[in-house]
């Protein structure tokens, strides 16, 4: 059973860290390119990040310098590092593992307030 789970998400103040975690089983993780996308209220789901097979990566650019992504292929986990919060990154984030299929996860809430 492919399963892709989210978890790391909380409250956090803005400056603030957080380390989102996306755990895979089912399928063969280290095949698959990985991207990390958020959902804002009343907004549409948008990329964030992405990594692929090779630890390329590539940012959006309101989160380059602030955010990094990452890959464990031994524990089949990616990882978001996000640094130096803001309100506007308060979304639900996504992990979406893209290869010979492509599959996503549920989310994990993430808010920047005071």
């Amino acid at each position: 059973q492919v399963q892709l789970v989210e978890s790391g998400g909380g409250l956090v103040q803005p400056g603030g860290s957080l380390r989102l975690s996306c755990a895979a089983s089912g399928f063969t993780f280290s095949s698959y390119a990985i991207k990390w996308y958020r959902q804002a209220p009343g907004k549409e789901r948008a990329w964030v990040a992405g990594i692929n097979t090779s630890d390329g990566t590539a940012y959006e650019v309101s989160v380059k310098g602030r955010f990094t992504i990452s890959r464990d292929n031994a524990k089949n986990t990616a990882y978001l590092q996000m640094n130096s919060l803001k309100p506007e990154d308060t979304a639900v984030y996504y992990c979406n593992a893209v290869g010979s299929n492509n599959y996503w996860g549920q989310g994990t809430q993430v808010t920047v307030s005071s």
